[in-house]
């Protein structure tokens, strides 16, 4: 009797539950509103995917003012006036109106800090939570995810969404898969997991079954814009949509560094590097291939200067500065490298445009030194794009990245026919790239620079909107809408 009557209790709760959700889902389909709703819980984080959602918004709204443009944000200060004094003075994108707000109280349940094991499992299904909250308080007609939560893709479709994305990188890839079955220690991939067999196959499985995940939820979506060559390749392997698959760079406002002048001083040619310190931009490998080229380089040959500009997000960050410095101290290249520390980084393309009127000081000095570098280096593996790389080649710094990714498909290309940039992939490589440009005469240097300047000019602002707008309006510009 007891098993009986427990049996029927979970029954009863299991059906409660399921009505409540058709409830939900009924109720959310038959008001829907005439509106574009931006999942995005994230609105101040300050980088170039904040600067894609406005710049999104704007093109929406300039191809189809009768719908109204909603922002899904976590952020509980946030308004539909301080969203648009944000967006003008923040990016310089000027909205034809303010956004709506729908704030969001579950975002914790899509913060890394909340699984501290199978992450990307648990985001992926917190992110469904999160946009149950979202799709119940505001179902609009058209759904757009900006911040890469592909698992919600198959409910907004549920509540009756046409479904789109801007994509930065996918959540999984075929390279990380590769990285743990040959067990390659990277930020990624632990060294214990990676020092054993069976722990990496164990993982091998784990990504193997998300990656089936990815794929399904993925497919859902009725138009994947994609930031890059190398993500859309890895998007169109994993969601099989290559039809509703397109390739828009992200929009890089770099006018202000177009205005730099090519020449640079000569008698301490400098070297920059702009990014956080974070793990996978190996800025250690920057240091060593620094060091080796200075022990290759002709003693009558004017010495170079490496300068690391970043910010620290946290105290591990802050650790990881501090073991570079006495890394350059074991190198004995102390006296040629110099930190700038908590400079903000990968936001200047978000500000040059802006000059002189809203520039902070640190955005100023960031573009004082950008301005008196001969070179940008930057050596993260898998970069799915490269911001910071347009930025160097806009400013005129020739840039030298890794051989993989973004700057090796999009970015470091011949421009009618002149080499841009450098491709490298470890120390030796690197040092190489090093030395041929401070053997460079100022002549082949500023013809390089010159061409890098060019290359650049095909991430502006300008080519972004005109390409989304193509994207997007078969879509947002049907009848029913």
């Amino acid at each position: 009797m007891g098993i009986r009557f427990l049996l029927w209790v979970l029954i009863c709760a299991i059906t409660s539950v399921l009505l409540k959700f058709l409830s939900a889902i009924i109720k959310g389909r038959i008001n829907r509103k005439k509106s574009v709703g931006f999942f995005h819980p994230y609105t101040n984080d300050g980088g170039g995917g904040e600067r894609v959602l406005w710049c999104a918004v704007k093109a929406f709204q300039e191809v189809n003012s009768n719908l109204d443009c909603v922002i899904y944000t976590g952020d509980h200060d946030a308004s539909p006036e301080s969203l648009l004094t944000r967006s003008i003075d923040r990016f310089g994108v000027k909205l034809l109106q303010p956004p709506q707000v729908v704030h969001l109280y579950k975002r914790k349940w899509i913060e890394e800090g909340t699984y501290p094991r199978f992450t990307i499992v648990g985001q992926s299904f917190g992110s469904v939570y999160l946009c149950w909250e979202a799709l119940c308080k505001h179902t609009p007609l058209v759904y757009i995810d900006t911040s890469g939560y592909a698992f919600t893709y198959p409910l907004a479709r549920v509540f009756g969404c046409k479904v789109l994305c801007y994509t930065h990188y996918p959540t999984i890839s075929s390279d990380m898969v590769s990285r743990v079955r040959q067990r390659d220690p990277m930020y990624n991939n632990d060294p214990l997991i990676a020092k054993s067999i069976w722990l990496s196959r164990c993982k091998v499985i784990y990504y193997t079954l998300f990656s089936w995940m990815y794929g399904f939820v993925g497919s859902c979506a009725h138009l994947a814009v994609v930031n890059s060559s190398w993500t859309q390749a890895h998007i169109v392997k994993l969601w099989g949509i290559p039809r509703r698959t397109k390739r828009i760079y992200p929009p890089c406002d770099t006018k202000g560094l177009q205005e730099l002048p090519l020449e640079r001083p000569i008698n301490t040619p400098t070297i920059i590097s702009v990014a956080q310190f974070r793990p996978e931009k190996a800025h250690t490998l920057q240091l060593e291939a620094f060091s080796v080229a200075i022990g290759k380089l002709d003693p009558s040959s004017p010495r170079p200067k490496l300068q690391f500009v970043g910010s620290c997000r946290n105290q591990e960050d802050e650790q990881r500065l501090q073991n570079l410095k006495e890394k350059a101290i074991e190198l004995k290249v102390e006296k040629d490298v110099e930190f700038y520390r908590n400079f903000c980084t990968g936001i200047i393309s978000i500000m040059t445009s802006l000059i002189p009127y809203y520039f902070s000081s640190i955005l100023r000095d960031l573009v004082r030194l950008l301005g008196g570098a001969i070179a940008g280096i930057h050596s993260m593996v898998d970069e799915h794009f490269g911001i910071s790389i347009v930025e160097y080649m806009a400013a005129g710094a020739v840039p030298i990245a890794h051989n993989s990714a973004g700057p090796k498909m999009d970015i470091i290309l011949e421009e009618q026919g002149q080499q841009t940039g450098f491709l490298a992939q470890n120390v030796e490589e690197y040092a190489d790239a090093i030395l041929q440009l401070l053997k460079m005469s100022d002549a082949e240097r500023l013809e390089m620079s010159d061409a890098a300047r060019r290359r650049s000019r095909r991430f502006l602002e300008e080519r972004f909107y005109e390409d989304f707008k193509a994207a997007i309006s078969p879509i947002i510009s049907h009848p029913s809408l």
